[in-house]
């Protein structure tokens, strides 16, 4: 759960998730301050400390110029010109360098700003957003003229503390704890993503609470069931529906949905496989000594239309012809696992050919269900 107070002061404690280890407090990014460095994979919070930022300026100067450069083209003449030159109207500057790691990099980049960083201009405040960081000098004189901030994406439980207070403090209605739970379980815990799904989910909860003359607005965990999709984890299961009721061709297009645009995990898929095919082997040893279809399902624990369609399958087939495709795909998986055959990976590099290796095992278990 998250701490009551937030560990930076000037955002709220539901904005920002709690430091991984104990440290030192972090400067929030404010007014008197020349430079800042936000880092990390969270762009909900590099976006919400800018915003603050900006925000603090305004306060402290009024209006502000602002100008944005993009670090991986950004040349360092044009970045200390502007960060030294006047504004047109004299007044603060903000300038912003995005992809700073990859500026940072450049040929006498950082030592030029690292004597930059000890002599900031007074009338000048320098925001550099990068998801890579790599720490060195620049950060210590940093931390002397301003704040070095991680943005790091919070663990699971901490995404769902700031769902509860994101819901209600930005969106105006109560999130229960397991519809929080359930959301963070779907979406993962991208706080970007998230809030748009709180924003989606609020709205619809505040047109029930209007037909409702006037009720609380509440999100529950039904909601979140009908309004948000499913996980990359559980959509990876779709697939033994297809491989039971469809032909190889829909097979086909339903692992190229599921693994391609849906991203849902190679292992899981093949391990989805692996479990359709035990259960229908244990459905038809089981049929073959006599035992009723609604006793083999309760007991293989499969509810829906898989209840009736696995036994019906699995006598069909017969144990003896599932047998032999479990052993297959079993034997398939420890090969891909022990070097006999390219395993299954998700990385760009690896993901053709780790699907031509779900297709033939999809191609081939549908095919043995006929």
């Amino acid at each position: 759960m998250l701490a009551a107070k937030s560990p930076f002061p000037g955002i709220p404690a539901y904005h920002v998730p709690m430091p991984r280890k104990s440290a030192a407090p972090i400067k929030p990014p404010d007014a008197s301050m020349r430079i800042v460095i936000l880092h990390g994979p969270e762009i909900f919070l590099r976006a919400e400390y800018t915003r603050k930022l900006a925000e603090s300026l305004r306060a402290e100067h009024g209006e502000i110029e602002q100008f944005e450069f993009d670090g991986g083209q950004a040349t360092l003449a044009a970045i200390l010109d502007e960060l030294r030159s006047w504004g047109l109207m004299q007044t603060h500057k903000l300038v912003i360098l995005d992809n700073a790691a990859e500026f940072m990099k450049g040929s006498g980049h950082r030592p030029a700003m690292e004597r930059y960083a000890e002599s900031p201009m007074a009338e000048t405040t320098l925001l550099l957003r990068s998801r890579e960081w790599r720490p060195g000098n620049f950060d210590k004189a940093v931390k002397k003229v301003g704040s070095v901030i991680k943005c790091d994406v919070p663990r699971d439980h901490e995404a769902v503390g700031w769902c509860i207070g994101r819901a209600r403090k930005h969106h105006e209605a109560e999130l229960d704890r397991d519809a929080a739970d359930l959301l963070v379980e779907r979406i993962g815990p991208i706080l970007s993503r998230l809030d748009t799904e709180l924003a989606k989910l609020a709205s619809s909860a505040q047109a029930d609470a209007v037909d409702a003359a006037g009720a609380e607005v509440r999100i529950s965990r039904k909601t979140v069931v009908e309004l948000v999709g499913l996980g990359r984890e559980e959509q990876a299961w779709l697939i033994q529906d297809t491989v039971l009721n469809g032909s190889s061709g829909d097979v086909i297009r339903k692992l190229h949905a599921l693994y391609e645009v849906g991203r849902a995990p190679s292992v899981l898929l093949m391990w989805a496989m692996l479990d359709l095919t035990r259960k229908l082997h244990e459905a038809a040893r089981r049929c073959e000594r006599g035992e009723p279809r609604a006793s083999i399902a309760k007991a293989l624990k499969l509810w829906g239309p898989s209840a009736s369609v696995v036994p019906e399958v699995a006598q069909r087939v017969g144990g003896h012809r599932l047998g032999a495709m479990l052993g297959e795909l079993l034997d398939q998986d420890h090969r891909s696992k022990t070097g006999r055959m390219p395993s299954l990976s998700d990385a760009p590099a690896n993901r053709s050919a780790t699907l031509r290796t779900l297709e033939c095992a999809a191609v081939r278990l549908a095919d043995s269900l006929r």
